[in-house]
């Protein structure tokens, strides 16, 4: 033991990083894992610090000193980071317990739901963005709106929509899924309906005349160059529907792309579904707020998707 407390911290961190690859987290994980271990690491002396240096006290003067300048959300994650780097060396056996029971976290306000405002909103984007806009250099409308129902109909956040491929989009008639790499590499299905899917087909169809014939393999949702959507490209692409839909002022602050996943959720609680319907529909890990993690049978999920109005409102697209 005496000679682990002599490694040097930076090179246990790659480690760390190392292990945490093997899960195939998202690219946008493992950054804000080595960003986070890697601020306060500095805050701790840099790469000459060893495991022995990690006393409970250094550790709290380091957070205290990064948490000054940063919203408690930041501060946070990086305790959550430090927090599972450590529990990779305790179950390494390479320290015998996990020091950051002695680093207050700081307790953030729970979250509250930002759909988008109006009633008939959701409506109203997908009608206004289905029609061909001139005033684009190169409009996509079948791209736009198949984005924008996605995130609708599916709940799907901003990264799970850049990691689909064309065969995620499967099954027979009437049963319909798509299957999403969700947060934290859980996996999960979500059932859609076959107003979404006939959007798909005809985005995909859209596709085929601009670019050719796409393999299963192939990101679904490209550019206007025929590649990959990017992080910022989507983000922009629904930032001009909303604009284009004369909408962007019934959008929550900060929301965004979120504003539709949480309208998603929104109307499925409003329509019938219950919290472990949407819970597994959302891909969250647990229902922290009341109860545990409830499981919920295919059917169950489906009717909750079905229940969901703005399905309807596809129809007429």
């Amino acid at each position: 033991m005496q000679h682990e407390y002599r490694s040097s911290v930076a090179e246990l961190v790659e480690d760390f990083l190392a292990a945490r690859g093997a899960r195939k987290p998202s690219v946008h994980t493992l950054s804000a894992y080595r960003r986070d271990l890697g601020l306060i690491l500095g805050l701790l002396g840099g790469d000459d610090v060893t495991l022995g240096d990690l006393s409970p006290r250094l550790l709290r003067g380091a957070f205290a000193r990064f948490a000054a300048e940063r919203a408690p959300a930041s501060v946070a994650r990086a305790w959550s980071s430090w927090n599972a780097f450590f529990t990779f060396l305790v179950t390494e056996q390479v320290l015998p317990g996990n020091p950051m029971s002695a680093v207050d976290k700081p307790k953030l306000p729970a979250h509250s739901p930002k759909p988008l405002r109006g009633e008939d909103t959701p409506e109203q984007l997908l009608s206004a963005v289905s029609q061909s806009d001139e005033r684009q250099r190169d409009p996509w409308p079948e791209r736009d709106v198949v984005v924008l129902a996605l995130a609708l109909c599916a709940g799907l956040r901003l990264s799970e929509l850049l990691a689909l491929r064309v065969g995620d989009v499967s099954g027979r008639a009437g049963e319909r899924r798509v299957d999403v790499a969700g947060k934290g590499g859980r996996p999960r299905t979500v059932p859609i309906e076959p107003e979404l899917d006939g959007l798909i087909d005809r985005y995909l169809d859209s596709r085929r005349v601009r670019f050719g014939r796409a393999d299963s393999k192939a990101p679904l949702l490209v550019d206007r160059r025929g590649g990959a959507l990017q992080r910022g490209g989507l983000q922009y692409l629904v930032e001009s529907c909303f604009r284009r839909a004369g909408v962007a002022d019934r959008v929550p602050r900060g929301a965004q792309l979120h504003a539709l996943r949480h309208t998603f959720a929104t109307r499925l609680a409003e329509d019938g579904a219950n919290a472990s319907e949407i819970m597994r529909l959302l891909g969250h890990a647990s229902l922290t707020t009341s109860q545990g993690y409830i499981e919920v049978t295919a059917e169950q999920q489906r009717a909750a998707v079905r229940a969901n109005r703005t399905n309807r409102a596809l129809r007429g697209l």
